[in-house]
């Protein structure tokens, strides 16, 4: 079980106003909480954010949605009415960051663009998160993280070389670009503590990506080529792969540094190859991928996963089993470093989810609370935002809010 910080996280006293979908947005703001942000999570007040429907779920309770939208408050909210828009207007004016992710142009046909909430709040950042930015010929297209996982190289840089491209079984493009906004508004409040102004930030799906994938634009650029997919191998060090246990487990075998090549090839019983003019480089191994392979792979295959895994650590290489899920909960490693922790959910009691991203010294992020249900927290949220208790009443009699 996390125990409470002793310190506020390092966001302690940043407002931030959730009104993001899935996955991106939920996430920047997730990760905003994690280090103590106060995260209003607002929502359509009978649909509520389609995330709740992702993913698995436990005697009703939707599991992917504790994770994502743990440590906020929730706000069921109709922005699509005008009274509903003066409501988050006035919500706004108590914020410090809004996260959204509508098509553009769409919270200004509202009446809720930055110039109307920065008039009103001119310390307000407003972190904008599309599939392709909010200009030019892209923009208004609907957009999810399988395109621009395809758009970026990831696709066809992955999977076998006489195989499909292939696409990544989890929300690839957005967790990164979830981990980069969070970033950009952390860098937007250091920017308003020396000027005291807000911004915009444009965030698009694409962008972070396409940094991940590596250097193939440039390759394409300067060199005119194309890189090409390789499965498990890599064009850049060897022996690098997957490779099969005798009791039918999987490791992972990386050499990128020269001197844990010569290591593996010792352990394995084939030293003879470390004095071979094109084992100098892992790029020139890469060409000889065959034989390391054969050669790793052959004794791999002899040895079960536990004798593996201790042999390269005697050894001083470096390898790593292949995880189920399931092992993550038991590895000791991660358990050392509370990378999964359990937390208290009011519904289904004790359950693990990966810790916060980061471990502070001295303002760490700690888990608080799991997802909560649809408009939990809205008459506390909207009493701290100045509506009186006949006001809140009426809005809930006119289905604005819930």
């Amino acid at each position: 079980m996390s125990e409470p910080a002793a310190h506020p996280g390092p966001l302690d006293g940043i407002r931030v106003l959730d009104v993001s979908t899935i996955l991106a947005g939920p996430l920047v703001a997730q990760i905003l909480g994690d280090y103590g942000a106060d995260v209003v999570k607002i929502e359509h007040p009978t649909r509520g954010d389609g995330m709740r429907g992702h993913g698995l779920d436990k005697d009703g309770e939707p599991l992917w949605w504790k994770m994502i939208s743990r440590n906020k408050r929730t706000v069921g909210l109709y922005l699509g009415s005008a009274e509903g828009a003066d409501v988050f207007r006035r919500l706004a004016r108590t914020a410090d960051v809004v996260i959204e992710n509508f098509r553009p142009g769409t919270l200004e046909r509202w009446g809720l663009g930055y110039d109307v909430l920065s008039a009103d709040n001119p310390g307000l950042v407003l972190l904008r998160v599309t599939g392709f930015g909010q200009t030019g010929p892209y923009a208004k297209r609907a957009a999810f993280g399988t395109l621009v996982e395809s758009m970026s190289g990831f696709a066809h840089l992955t999977g076998q070389p006489d195989g499909p491209p292939t696409l990544p079984a989890f929300g690839l493009a957005d967790s990164i670009a979830g981990m980069a906004g969070a970033a950009a508004v952390s860098m937007a409040l250091y920017r308003r503590e020396r000027d005291g102004a807000g911004q915009e930030i444009d965030l698009d799906l694409l962008s972070p990506i396409m940094t991940a994938v590596g250097p193939g634009v440039i390759y394409a650029d300067q060199l005119g080529i194309d890189q090409e997919r390789t499965g498990n191998r890599s064009n850049n060090n060897s022996p690098r792969n997957t490779y099969r246990t005798k009791d039918g487990e999987w490791v992972a075998v990386s050499t990128s540094a020269d001197s844990i090549a010569r290591r593996v090839m010792h352990l394995v019983g084939h030293p003879e190859v470390i004095d071979e003019p094109w084992f100098a480089t892992g790029r020139q191994r890469a060409r000889h991928a065959d034989l390391l392979d054969e050669y790793v792979g052959g004794w791999i295959a002899q040895r079960t996963r536990d004798e593996v895994a201790a042999a390269f650590e005697e050894a001083g290489a470096a390898v790593a089993p292949v995880y189920r899920p399931s092992e993550l909960l038991t590895d000791p490693q991660i358990r050392a470093l509370d990378m999964i922790t359990t937390v208290d959910d009011p519904a289904l009691g004790p359950m693990r989810m990966q810790n916060v991203l980061w471990r502070m010294g001295r303002t760490p992020g700690r888990i608080r609370s799991t997802g909560r249900r649809i408009g939990e927290d809205t008459d506390e949220v909207l009493a701290e935002a100045g509506l009186s208790e006949g006001e809140v009443a009426g809005l809930r009699e006119r289905g604005v809010i819930r």
